[in-house]
């Protein structure tokens, strides 16, 4: 891992990042404007030769360990792989506007990114500049909101279900009555003694 964090501070030297070494892991920070070019050099780089993202999530940062963030809301994190180097690494990126969260797409550099970046994107509202085809992938497409954002309610009041007599998918008000669960207590006279 140190030589990898060697490498990586001698290929960007002017680039303003951030190596953090944490439970044996490397993570490289950079800016959400640097963050395009920034995974083109990491793959493009031969001694780095990282060909491959495994995984890619948003992440809502709004509160974290408990505690109010300090700092940008939304984070794209990716982490990629070198087969010829054996080594990985994670890069996080922030998107500067917490209303209005976007960061580049790296669907240019790694086709295999496309259904992580519509997956951030249905879940966290984050976009992704420069994607080819950019909309939900798990929820409904009239669904409004991104339900993994720490502030979407627990609890709607619309469902959503299939209608046999119109043939179609209809929204309606949430049909299930709350109810409270008292649990059955037990008590036997003799028990146990």
């Amino acid at each position: 891992m140190q030589t990898l964090k060697n490498l990586i501070e001698t290929q960007f030297p002017g680039l303003p990042t951030k190596l953090v070494v944490s439970g044996n892991e490397l993570t490289l920070e950079c800016k959400s404007e640097h963050y395009f070019n920034l995974v083109k050099a990491l793959k493009e780089t031969k001694e780095l030769g990282f060909d491959q993202v495994t995984d890619l999530c948003g992440v809502d940062y709004s509160t974290y360990k408990n505690q109010e963030w300090q700092g940008p809301r939304f984070a794209v994190v990716i982490h990629l792989l070198s087969v010829t180097h054996n080594w990985r690494l994670r890069v996080r990126t922030f998107a500067s506007n917490d209303d209005f969260p976007i960061v580049d797409s790296i669907y240019p550099l790694f086709n295999g990114v496309n259904w992580y970046e519509r997956e951030a994107f249905d879940l966290f509202g984050i976009l992704f500049n420069n994607h080819p085809d950019l909309r939900r992938i798990l929820t409904d497409y009239g669904f409004v909101g991104h339900p993994f954002r720490k502030d979407f309610p627990i609890s709607g009041d619309m469902e959503m279900r299939y209608d046999s007599a119109q043939s179609r998918v209809i929204y309606q008000p949430v049909s299930i009555e709350p109810r409270e669960i008292t649990p059955r207590i037990v008590r036997e006279e003799q028990y146990g003694g």
